[in-house]
């Protein structure tokens, strides 16, 4: 098979595991706390620290709620099945960067590969997440490319792929809607929440073993705080979206 027919074969299969295959990365961060329980407690332990961490990972999410508060419906979904573009996104982030939505990812995920504490380990997951995205966004680019034409490689050729390059913004023809995105990223929110939080008790049980479980959930006042607003948030907008229309709005 020719190399550009595999590489976009490999992309599509990335693509429909992208909602979980990430998470393979957890095991390997657990894996470096339990191997440096003290170098990585300093840092998972360190308010300050944890406050930065998580300001990375939600700019991430700010750069996806950016994004899909102004994108038409069939667009920008977290569809898994197949490629989906019932039209082609050029204004917005879309003007600047080709993938916004996966810089995003890569901010969100970038915030817990600091927590850890250990430079390689960020540098490592970094590259796995290149990696693991290029395919997808080559299979991506190919289903564009087959589908628009001369429109998608002028847009391309004048739009980074991921670097954004501001000089080329413009505007987005719709209004940003904020139901749009309460309705689409509170789950990207919850797990944010949980990942630090999980990882911050996971700290404090392999500093005091002999505390049993309970060291799992003595995960201090800041991170209670964190916790209780996160879901809060995932139970009420979870709680509109699935019993009333109060986030539908039509056309997005």
């Amino acid at each position: 098979m020719p190399l550009r027919e595999e590489s976009e074969r490999h992309g599509n299969w990335l693509f429909q595991r992208r909602s979980w295959l990430p998470l393979l990365l957890y095991p390997f961060a657990i894996g470096v706390m339990c191997a440096y329980p003290a170098a990585t407690a300093r840092y998972i332990l360190s308010d300050s620290w944890g406050l930065l961490c998580l300001g990375v990972s939600l700019a991430g999410l700010g750069v996806r709620a950016f994004t899909i508060g102004y994108t038409p419906q069939g667009t920008s979904g977290r569809n898994t099945d197949h490629q989906v573009a019932e039209s082609l996104n050029q204004t917005g982030l879309y003007s600047v960067v080709r993938h916004p939505l996966y810089l995003g990812n890569f901010l969100m995920w970038l915030g817990l590969f600091m927590f850890i504490g250990v430079w390689w380990f960020v540098a490592i997951c970094s590259l796995v997440y290149w990696l693991y995205y290029e395919r997808i966004m080559y299979a991506e680019e190919e289903f564009l490319r087959r589908k628009y034409g001369a429109q998608y490689e002028q847009w391309a050729s004048r739009t980074p792929a991921f670097l954004p390059r501001l000089s080329g913004w413009v505007p987005a023809p719709l209004a940003f809607s904020f139901k749009n995105v309460l309705k689409r990223e509170y789950n990207g929110l919850f797990a944010i929440v949980v990942s630090f939080v999980v990882l911050v008790g996971l700290s404090r049980w392999l500093g005091e073993p002999r505390a049993g479980l309970g060291a799992l959930v003595e995960i201090g006042q800041l991170w209670r705080v964190v916790f209780v607003v996160g879901a809060s948030i995932f139970i009420g907008l979870r709680t509109l979206k699935k019993n009333t229309h109060v986030l539908d709005i039509a056309g997005r």
